[in-house]
């Protein structure tokens, strides 16, 4: 087996080969004048894998020449992140549903495909191959572990979240809650653990995806106003769009960290180990 990567996701790639005890391939990347990706993969072999966080659009474009340069060959296809996929319903007549037609396009030569913490599972069913999303709340749970922090509390966002924020504490034994918004007039609202108490304890908010940092920032100010000895965020997907890495800073977290699904200076742990796992069996 031979491993391949985008440009945006060379570091996840070679901790998975690493994983697996494979071999990287070179991949060469050129942008010509008027903008078009052009790949070359050195070394193909049988059996391909490619890891591909579609973090943008010249990121999905690199897989999709990626996938067309292993034709013929038994390839499965790792999105870490995969971009796109948050339009998964039409909401207005004219707008596509771009979880669909990515997948659609990404599937063509695909024996099969392993996202990571997609945020709506049902997305898989476009895929027009065998299609598995992985979790990577364990290795949050080992992380929030390995900080030696005393007695801390998992708090998801929202009850939504709160299966992920289980599947982070569980292993660990850790304390676990959802937060509650509760609106107090047309433009207030407080957010608060909805069965246990925050006054005193270390809590860090998990999620699937930290994208503005919004909702989360406030969600950490209303802990600390509430007595938390501090406040900590942990996320698979770092996205940090409109500057959301610094606004989660400014609101006195004192510590954010994700994954390597998308590769960033906050990137704590890594995605590779249940990557590798679910491409053994």
């Amino acid at each position: 087996m031979k491993v391949i990567y985008t440009e945006k996701s060379q570091l996840l790639a070679s901790r998975v080969a690493q994983n697996l005890g494979a071999k990287l391939s070179t991949v060469k990347y050129t942008t010509f004048p008027d903008g078009e990706q052009y790949v070359r993969v050195e070394e193909l072999d049988d059996e391909m894998l490619v890891v591909a966080s579609t973090v943008d659009g010249m990121s999905a474009m690199q897989v999709l020449l990626l996938m067309d340069a292993c034709e013929g060959r038994d390839v499965t296809l790792v999105l870490p992140y995969m971009g796109y996929a948050r339009q998964d319903k039409k909401f207005n007549d004219g707008e596509p549903i771009s979880a669909r037609a990515l997948a659609k396009a990404l599937s063509e030569g695909a024996a099969r495909v392993l996202t990571v913490n997609i945020h709506d599972p049902s997305v898989l069913s476009h895929f027009r191959c065998p299609a598995e999303n992985l979790s990577v709340a364990p290795e949050i749970g080992a992380y929030i572990k390995e900080q030696k922090i005393e007695n801390p509390l998992i708090l998801s966002p929202d009850e939504g979240a709160w299966e992920f924020a289980k599947a982070v504490a569980g292993p660990y034994g850790l304390d676990c809650d959802h937060l509650n918004k509760t609106r107090l007039s047309g433009s207030e609202v407080t957010m608060a653990p909805k069965h246990l108490d925050a006054k005193g304890r270390d809590c860090v908010i998990v999620d699937d995806i930290i994208a503005t940092g919004g909702s989360t920032a406030l969600a950490a100010s209303m802990l600390m106003e509430q007595g938390a000895k501090s406040v900590r965020a942990a996320g698979v997907h770092g996205v940090f769009a409109s500057g959301g890495y610094i606004k989660l800073m400014q609101a006195g977290l004192a510590d954010v960290a994700n994954s390597d699904t998308i590769e960033r200076a906050s990137s704590r742990f890594t995605a590779s180990r249940i990557i590798a796992e679910a491409v053994r069996k």
